[in-house]
Order: C-alpha cells, then structure tokens, then sequence
C-alpha cells in the first residue's frame, strides 16, 4: 500500500512550479535571441496587436517603448541571465523533489528575500496581482519553514531513539 506524506507533496508541488519559472524564462530568453537584428519595435506592436492589447494603454505602450529600445547587448545580457536563473530553479526544484535541506532552505531564503520587494510593490502600485503573489510567496515560505522544522523534529526523534 502507497502512502503519500502530505509534506512531501506540497515540497513536490513547489518543485514543479519552480521548474515552470524556470523554463518560461528560459523560453523568453531563448525567444529574445531569435530578435536580434529584427526591428524589435516593429516585433513589439504587432505582439500588441496579435494579444488584442490596448496600445494606447500607458503601460502597454511603456511596455512597446522599451523593448524598441533593446539593443542587441541588451538581448544577448538578458538571455544569458535567463539561462543562469533557469539554471537556479531547476537546481532548487531537483533538490526539492529529492526532499535535499540545502534545496528547502534555499527556496525558504530565495523566498523570503522577495517578500519586502513585494510589499513595497504593493504599497507604491497596488494591484490584485501584486497582493495575490505576495500572499502565496508569504504562505510558501512558511510552509517551507514548517516543512523544514518538522523534518529536523522527525530526525532528532528518530536519533533519540537509536
């Protein structure tokens, strides 16, 4: 009979969405390179007419400005840094599949070390998102935490018992 651990689960499900940040970023990256030489504004307000999006919208329209203003050091800059972050969370997903303390205390800290970013987002531009990401990136830690302190709780009873 098949038991699952609850904890185990919620590690693992940790470690599917880190490896989904990872290779949409590393999509992107990729993606950015096939831009190179290309009229990247040009690129940039027909994605904003292929998604339906408002270019007048400040935003959207901040959004075309800038990637028109990429160069191709700026391109080459960004997918070697998607490549080195993809990197990162495939690493920290491999160690949380394998339930590894080194890879739980790294989400735990690579977790909390965004948190008073998010709350100052929130606070300067509130929005749904920013407040949704900043509650599940609050709840994941602490439950990482807890995860973390329960294993060393479990081993130090176990080692009480040899």
């Amino acid at each position: 009979m098949v038991t699952i651990n609850p904890g185990k689960t919620g590690i693992r499900a940790i470690a599917i969405y880190e490896v989904v940040k990872g290779a949409l970023v590393l999509a992107a990256g990729i993606g950015l390179l096939s831009l190179i030489n290309k009229d990247l504004q040009d690129f940039a307000e027909n994605l904003v007419e292929t998604l339906h999006l408002n270019p007048a919208n400040q935003y959207v329209a901040k959004a075309v400005e800038t990637v028109g203003n990429l160069t191709t050091t700026n391109i080459k800059f960004i997918a070697i840094f998607s490549v080195v972050y993809a990197a990162v969370r495939f690493a920290e997903a491999y160690g949380l599949w394998k339930l590894q303390a080194w890879a739980e205390w790294f989400a735990i800290i690579s977790g909390a070390l965004y948190i008073p970013v998010e709350i100052y987002e929130l606070i300067h531009k509130p929005t749904f998102t920013r407040a949704a990401i900043l509650i599940i990136n609050i709840i994941v830690v602490i439950y990482l935490y807890s995860f973390r302190k329960a294993q060393k709780h479990e081993k130090e009873v176990h080692l009480s018992q040899v």
